[in-house]
């Protein structure tokens, strides 16, 4: 019987942050570093929260350093390496990737289940708003999505219990999209601009219409090796989260053809729960960090970043709890309305709570918190504040503004 390899929990770790490129030597800050790192992350989130700075630009930050956000935006828009759909959550994703997502797009609506059933109906009740729409886009090419308020008909009301409802136009351009036949080519602002799929995708695009199992069979092995070494259960919330049928299966098969490798990890004599896997390509650097060869970095990590999407993991993992305070009433907040979390080597170390304002050039951190497991040496101090400096020559800020109240041991100063 093949003995299972063990790992520490500082070699998962480890492991993991040199997977989502948070250790290491950095990617160089260009096209291609961009690109490099979202084959290897899989995917950017996106939100309309801009408060420090748009996820997508930041979760690139924390790997790139200073780079130029207008490089990603013409991988986005005119190179269209990039474009959005729906990943583990709204997301840039591949272009290359694209027979993975255009599975959601042949089925999505499809199943039996409740919300599908329900989403099919509305459709085909506003058949009339969905032909308009499409018909505006062909004569006119890219559509601002506030130009559809008026397309002439009277459409069924899309109910809902959050902001969604009642927004008709929205919910059928969001359809469109999930579908694969509209495409966001362009932003104003958070307006999107719309047009057709067949029109914005290049012509070198992959049109291969995978099956759900090879969809499956890639995405699941991408998931593994963003996320260094997981469980089943953290495959299927990586990448397109929940979109893992059969998985079990696909895991057993990959194992069989040593794609991938069972593992274990042994904290103080205790084994996690668990089947963990890796994937067989990440040996060599299993070995490698094994060996002591270790490159940790200090920065800061956006909420939504990949590193921490996953809150279970994340607790497992780093004994870090991390919840995104945003809807919390402020009175109610631990930390803040926008927090980062701080990255020290192997470690989640504290949370900094900060804005930019725009209009001043200035990036104000409202409060830095710190673990209390977390080390207060004059180097980390000195690591702590160069990441904060580095944040703020990304976000061309002329000035740093600090709270009067530091955790003991961080004399951190502008």
């Amino acid at each position: 019987m093949k003995n299972i390899r063990t790992l520490t929990p500082t070699l998962a770790r480890r492991l993991t942050i040199t997977k989502q490129r948070l250790a290491g030597r950095s990617p160089r800050p260009n096209a291609d570093g961009i690109l490099q790192v979202v084959r290897d992350l899989g995917c950017l989130q996106i939100d309309p929260i801009n408060v420090v700075a748009r996820p997508q630009y930041l979760i690139l930050w924390s790997r790139l350093g200073n780079y130029n956000p207008a490089l990603f935006d013409t991988l986005l828009w005119q190179e269209r390496k990039l474009f959005e759909y729906w990943a583990h959550c709204a997301s840039i994703v591949l272009t290359e990737d694209f027979p993975i997502h255009n599975l959601m797009m042949r089925t999505y609506a499809r199943d039996d289940s409740n919300w599908d059933r329900r989403v099919r109906q509305w459709i085909a009740d506003n058949d009339a708003l969905r032909r308009a729409i499409l018909s505006i886009i062909r004569r006119q090419g890219p559509t601002l999505s506030r130009k559809f308020i008026q397309a002439g008909v009277e459409p069924r009301d899309w109910v809902s219990t959050g902001w969604t409802s009642g927004r008709n136009a929205s919910r059928m351009l969001d359809f469109l999209w999930m579908q694969g036949k509209l495409m966001v080519v362009g932003r104003e602002g958070i307006q999107k601009s719309w047009d057709l799929a067949e029109r914005f995708l290049p012509a070198w695009t992959p049109r291969e219409k995978w099956s759900e199992k090879q969809v499956v069979r890639h995405a699941a092995q991408r998931s593994l090796r963003a996320l260094g070494v997981a469980t089943p259960r953290q495959i299927q919330q990586h990448f397109i989260r929940g979109r893992y049928s059969n998985l079990a299966q696909i895991l057993s098969e990959l194992e069989r053809e040593n794609r991938i490798e069972p593992v274990q990890i042994i904290d103080n004599g205790a084994t996690w729960k668990g089947d963990w896997y890796i994937h067989a390509d990440d040996i060599p650097l299993i070995e490698k960090l094994s060996a002591g060869d270790w490159q940790p970095r200090t920065t800061l990590l956006s909420p939504f970043d990949n590193l921490i999407c996953d809150r279970a993991r994340t607790r497992l993992l780093f004994d870090f709890d991390y919840t995104i305070e945003i809807y919390v009433p402020a009175s109610k907040r631990k930390h803040g309305y926008y927090v980062l979390p701080l990255l020290h080597g192997d470690r989640l170390i504290g949370r900094i709570d900060a804005a930019m304002d725009r209009a001043r050039g200035v990036l104000n951190v409202n409060a830095i918190y710190a673990e209390p497991d977390a080390p207060k040496t004059k180097s980390t101090t000195r690591a702590i504040a160069e990441a904060i400096e580095s944040l703020a020559k990304f976000l061309q800020a002329r000035e740093i503004t600090f709270p009067r109240r530091m955790p003991r041991g961080w004399s951190i100063k502008g």
